[in-house]
């Protein structure tokens, strides 16, 4: 019986350790990757037409865009971070381009994330632009005569420096996966440096498909909007009329812009559709962006005397396919 009993507990002994064998044996868990603050975003675009808040800033001709932005992480909800983007342009006083420098923060709580920053709006190489073949007369609210101008036969007038910035506030809620909705305010104290304030603020909505809506494709899909509204104040006399109640400078007409559009993401890459237009007239448009290809005399309103019109400010179709990497994420 002594036997048995040991035959027994030895064949229990093997089969415990046989199966205690077959059991899967737990790894040790590697250690968490360092956390590491910095990031950087860049990317680019191409489009039909630059618009910015409904008015054209390449004559609605094709314009291109590059963007660097380094980010500091200070945790998950707290980003800090700086960036420049560039933008082809054409304005009556040839400005280069649009140089783009910018700053500020980000904190997020939850579905609320907040952008608070300084934007300025940089236009180099621009000049002087006269509605005068001969230059300005100094106090003739045009060109003094020293400097070198350019002749605009519409007779609109730009300064050679347009140059300005802007503090911000956004705000973006997140519903869930499909919805999100968001609220912007910008304010300048001298807007396009024509010495009237600027305060643009606005509203967006944006629903994304779901991703069992797109298949197995790897393309996404959106449909988003905006509404906004541009307020501005009155120009110094460098844009005044003389003669006239607004030699000092001109009240330019506030006026509302709205887009809507859809767009299909791929990877990095975006294709975006978009519908633009605003509420200003021809000879107000023509009053506000100093346009150097305004044409006809019927266009008066009292801030545009003279009666040329401009279309830079009408409706606009907007293609723009653009490509966004953050080096954490995509060049790992």
């Amino acid at each position: 019986m002594k036997k048995v009993v040991l035959l027994a507990t030895a064949l229990a002994m093997i089969s415990g350790s046989a199966l205690a064998a077959d059991l899967p044996v737990k790894a040790k868990a590697p250690p968490p990757a360092p956390f590491d603050p910095w990031d950087i975003a860049f990317g680019g675009a191409v489009m039909n037409d630059y618009i910015f808040r409904g008015v054209t800033q390449s004559n609605h001709q094709p314009s291109v865009t590059a963007y660097f932005e380094p980010r500091y992480n200070v945790n998950k909800d707290l980003q800090l971070y700086v960036g420049t983007s560039t933008e082809s342009i054409s304005f009556a006083n040839r400005a280069a381009a649009e140089v783009d420098v910018y700053g500020g923060i980000r904190p997020t709580f939850g579905p609320a994330a907040f952008d608070f920053g300084l934007w300025g709006y940089l236009y180099p190489g621009g000049q002087c632009a006269d509605n005068v073949l001969t230059g300005g007369i100094p106090g003739g609210n045009v060109c003094p005569v020293s400097t070198t101008t350019i002749f605009l036969a519409d007779g609109n007038v730009m300064k050679r420096n347009v140059s300005f910035f802007e503090a911000y506030g956004k705000l973006n809620y997140t519903f869930n996966d499909q919805w999100a909705m968001g609220l912007n305010e910008y304010y300048s104290p001298n807007f396009l440096n024509s010495g009237a304030w600027g305060d643009y603020a606005s509203i967006t909505g944006k629903w994304t498909a779901p991703s069992a809506m797109m298949g197995s494709s790897g393309l996404g899909m959106y449909v988003s909007g905006e509404f906004g509204r541009q307020w501005l104040g009155t120009s110094d006399a460098f844009y005044g009329i003389p003669g006239t109640i607004f030699a000092a400078g001109i009240p330019y007409k506030s006026y509302d812009t709205w887009n809507i559009g859809i767009g299909f993401t791929y990877k990095v890459f975006t294709l975006d559709l978009r519908y633009s237009d605003t509420d200003l007239n021809k000879g107000d448009c023509n009053a506000f962006t100093s346009a150097f290809n305004a044409t006809g005399t019927t266009n008066v309103t009292p801030i545009n005397p003279g009666g040329a019109g401009s279309n830079w400010c009408g409706a606009a179709g907007i293609a723009r396919l653009s490509f966004d990497l953050t080096a954490m994420t995509n060049l790992k």
